[in-house]
């Protein structure tokens, strides 16, 4: 495994690293095991924006033998409320929710301390000039958190952290297609509005930013680098072709500034697919070819597992549904594996009663209760 120097931290993080945004679908069991495989194949680098107990939990013993040798990203700021993720700056909430997260992940310290998901100027704004970015640096100045990160999906928010003097790296979405559309303050929205000029190249302001990460010494992980499967589908791509991992692994790479993509996994088999890259020839790794020869067409329609679909009245876990499908559509037959955890749900595309409310909440207008009868149909 290629490791990467992470900015002005002086952390060697290996260049393949480990979202863990899924393991809360896993039991405890399996997410170990997969944590495990990761550090075995040489992965270093976890990123816990989760605010669950059992994710946290499942990172926190998974890493316990050899804490001093993973690099955890660990956001301040995503707390869990009434059984529920919320995003907030308030300190009520954001420092038990950290020191929650402290004594989970274990050892006593957060290796890369993150400034968590900031998309707008206001946000930004209340980050940095309330208690909030008071507590973040008295983490710092007691060793608590060792380095200063932020985490955001905003050209423009990256940027101002880029040039903030105190924010040694930056958590950032990246693939493909994000690099060709403008700054926007809702991810949820940035493909609406869709006009012929959206792929004609990457946005300046996307452009500028990796410049200055890698001018001034701030590095960056990516988070959302197959823009959650999407692009490894051509029926789901924006552009119309399929890329292959190790060419959507390569692009993130190739990237100034960018010292590792943070994979998100479901079994052992996708973290060996992923290492791939680490063998891969020029030709598997040639994204270029690919967006060069691409039609050019809108982004809707497809699932990106957002999860704004739900609550669904069935209890149906729609955007995991969704996921599984999606896996077993890439495959000759269904897997094993997809197939077990599939049936293991609570509740699946067979409980579907066709309500269409969770349709009423998607933001990319993707067809729930037709996928629901396919994946039905697909899993019987």
């Amino acid at each position: 495994m290629n490791k990467r120097r992470l900015g002005k931290t002086g952390l060697m993080v290996s260049e393949i690293g480990f979202g863990g945004e899924w393991l809360e679908r896993h039991s405890e069991e399996e997410g170990i095991a997969l944590i495990r495989h990761a550090q075995e194949k040489g992965i270093n680098i976890i990123d816990c924006w989760m605010a669950d107990p059992k994710s946290r939990d499942i990172i926190g013993k998974a890493i316990a033998p050899a804490r001093d040798q993973w690099y955890v990203q660990g956001h301040i700021g995503s707390t869990w409320q009434d059984g529920q993720y919320v995003r907030t700056r308030d300190m009520a909430f954001v420092k038990p929710a950290f020191e929650d997260l402290l004594e989970r992940i274990g050892g006593g310290y957060i290796d890369l301390g993150m400034i968590h998901y900031v998309d707008s100027k206001e946000d930004w704004d209340t980050c940095m000039n309330t208690g909030y970015i008071d507590y973040v640096h008295e983490l710092h100045e007691k060793g608590i958190i060792r380095h200063i990160g932020l985490s955001t999906h905003n050209p423009r928010i990256a940027k101002m952290a880029a040039e903030s003097g105190f924010i040694e790296m930056i958590l950032f979405s990246i693939n493909p297609a994000f690099d060709m559309k403008p700054a926007s303050e809702d991810i949820n929205t940035l493909f609406d509005g869709y006009d012929k000029e959206a792929f004609s190249g990457i946005d300046p302001e996307r452009e500028e930013l990796y410049r200055l990460c890698e001018a001034n010494d701030v590095g960056i992980t990516v988070m959302k680098g197959f823009f959650g499967g999407a692009l490894l589908d051509a029926s789901r791509s924006p552009f119309g072709v399929a890329f292959t991992p190790s060419q959507l692994i390569h692009y993130s790479l190739t990237r100034p500034g960018v010292c590792s993509i943070l994979c998100g996994y479901d079994f052992p088999w996708q973290i060996d697919k992923a290492l791939e890259y680490e063998t891969a020839g020029a030709d598997e790794k040639d994204y270029a070819s690919v967006i060069a020869s691409a039609p050019l067409h809108a982004y809707s329609g497809q699932c990106t597992y957002c999860g704004h679909c739900s609550p669904c009245p069935m209890e149906i876990d729609i955007a995991m549904v969704n996921k599984f499908y999606d896996l077993a559509l890439q495959q000759e037959t269904v897997p094993a594996s997809v197939r077990a955890h599939y049936e293991a749900l609570g509740a699946n595309a067979s409980d579907c009663i066709g309500c269409r409310s969770c349709e009423e909440r998607c933001p990319f207008d993707v067809p729930i209760a037709e996928r629901m009868e396919k994946a039905a149909e697909l899993f019987k």
